[in-house]
């Protein structure tokens, strides 16, 4: 049996490179010839480890929702949903303000509408639990989630048009006046 030659790349530096590349320019954007000149890898062996563009797409999401974008799981664990919502848009103006600007998941690639969607009524369970704890009297959850979410997607398209941090905390500030109780919403 013929041994193959060792792989002589790291994978998660690819995937690493990937997920900037695809934060910065879109799914649509990057080529495997873009990641291969950004990384030194060349294309086969892109290919062999990851399969398709698709797939590497994929893994860049999903490293990207467990790094830079990855707000939304640590803020759900919070006591309150009012936390929860800070939590979440500050999160959010602090990760679509590094570099690259913007966020990798407000773009139409492969399964993003479904990530997103997800994230939606993962968040609005979690207003269903506040309603039950008399927390949140009167709200539909789904549309304040949605509310949340179109928050944070707004934040993001702010900061790819130019917007600082601070200014994207004040935008964040700016829809917590919204926030229910506060007598709107």
């Amino acid at each position: 049996m013929a041994v193959g030659r060792p792989r002589e790349f790291d994978p998660d530096q690819v995937e690493d490179a990937a997920m900037k590349l695809f934060w910065a320019h879109g799914f649509d954007g990057v080529s495997i010839s873009d990641v291969a000149a950004a990384t030194g890898v060349n294309r086969r062996g892109i290919y062999a480890e990851f399969g398709s563009k698709e797939k590497l797409y994929e893994r860049a999401v999903q490293r990207y929702l467990a790094g830079p974008g990855g707000y939304l799981v640590p803020a759900l664990t919070l006591p309150t949903a009012r936390e929860v919502v800070e939590a979440m848009v500050h999160g959010a103006a602090d990760a679509v303000s590094s570099d690259p600007h913007g966020c990798l998941t407000v773009d139409d690639g492969p399964g993003l509408a479904d990530i997103r969607e997800a994230a939606v009524h993962r968040l609005a369970e979690r207003f269903d639990a506040a309603v039950a704890d008399g927390e949140l009297p009167g709200v539909d959850t789904l549309v304040l989630a949605r509310w949340i979410a179109a928050i944070c997607q707004g934040i993001a398209v702010q900061a790819r048009s130019g917007a600082d941090r601070a200014e994207l905390h004040g935008v964040a500030d700016a829809a917590l006046a919204g926030w229910p109780g506060a007598g709107r919403v």
